[in-house]
């Protein structure tokens, strides 16, 4: 009888994660065991300081990657806007599911409007740090780490006035009511990928790469491949203040990126349509249209901040 182990960060999100993945493989293979693997990540161990600080997202992956490598796991499963843009040699991304919920959700006021000046707002993302400076330059964005309930209990604790958090994951872990507003992406632009859950294993793996391909849905991988296209044009990162969302229409791709200085706010913004068979094409393109806008300028400030 076959067995597949999952490695997983030890976080309750990650675990509905891997645990959503299994069942789902359980589904297509009933005869399949499978073995939740739990690791902490340093990603998850370094929480007073902001990821972009520490290096970057991969500190959520790095462990899990290793444990594939020394096959100690034969998966790994991720939140794919913790994903970073390369793998290590011999392991890749075999599969993309269908996507959750894309959008933040915005807690403990309806509207950034309704915030007092100078109030404090919590996000570990300069992405997000970068999108509430656009809208309310004069608002305190204070750093907030830990897990979901971690979060909501330093909200809850008067912390803050305000957080934002994934509504994916909020949503996962059966939070919904806790969301007071859920952002639009016209109000703020999605990170690479979020709401996707991603399978990586190693590539020389025919076994696994054939139990885990009919998990990937081709619509969402295709919108998630032209969002990391972006990203690739700049090296995305944690320390990277860069969203990127695709939308199919019929059969066109429709793709908004942004990036900019999550200090002053300062937004540069492009959008572009294409053909599906031009989707990745057509991300790399609006990120060297934001490079060329002023984000190289604006990578090179922050790298010397």
């Amino acid at each position: 009888m076959s067995t597949l182990r999952i490695a997983t960060r030890r976080s309750p999100l990650a675990r509905w994660q891997a645990d959503f993945v299994a069942d789902a493989l359980r589904q297509l293979h009933p005869q399949l065991q499978i073995e939740i693997c739990p690791m902490e990540t340093k990603g998850d161990q370094w929480l007073r300081s902001s990821l972009s600080q520490l290096g970057g997202k991969g500190l959520f992956v790095k462990e899990l990657e290793q444990a594939l490598l020394d096959n100690q796991a034969d998966i790994a499963v991720h939140s794919m806007k913790d994903v970073p843009a390369h793998f290590p040699d011999g392991l890749g991304l075999v599969a993309i599911l269908e996507r959750h919920d894309p959008r933040d959700a915005l807690l403990g006021v309806s509207t950034l409007d309704d915030l007092a000046h100078g109030a404090v707002v919590g996000t570990a993302s300069q992405r997000r740090q970068l999108q509430v400076v656009a809208q309310r330059p004069d608002l305190k964005i204070k750093l907030l780490r830990g897990n979901i309930q971690t979060r909501m209990g330093k909200l809850e604790a008067g912390e803050y006035d305000a957080i934002l958090l994934a509504a994916s994951g909020l949503k996962r872990m059966g939070y919904d009511n806790r969301i007071d507003r859920i952002l639009e992406p016209e109000d703020m632009l999605p990170a690479i990928g979020q709401g996707a859950l991603g399978v990586e294993c190693r590539l020389d793996d025919s076994r696994v790469r054939e139990l885990i391909a009919p998990l990937a849905d081709p619509a969402t991988t295709l919108r998630v491949e032209a969002e990391r296209a972006v990203g690739h044009c700049m090296g995305s990162s944690c320390q990277t203040p860069v969203a990127a969302y695709a939308v199919i229409e019929d059969d066109t791709l429709w793709l908004r990126a942004l990036m900019g200085d999550p200090n002053s706010g300062e937004v540069l913004r492009d959008e572009g349509r294409a053909p599906l068979n031009q989707a990745v094409a057509l991300g790399t393109q609006l990120g060297e249209n934001l490079l060329a806008k002023g984000g190289d300028a604006i990578l090179q400030r922050l790298q010397n901040a």
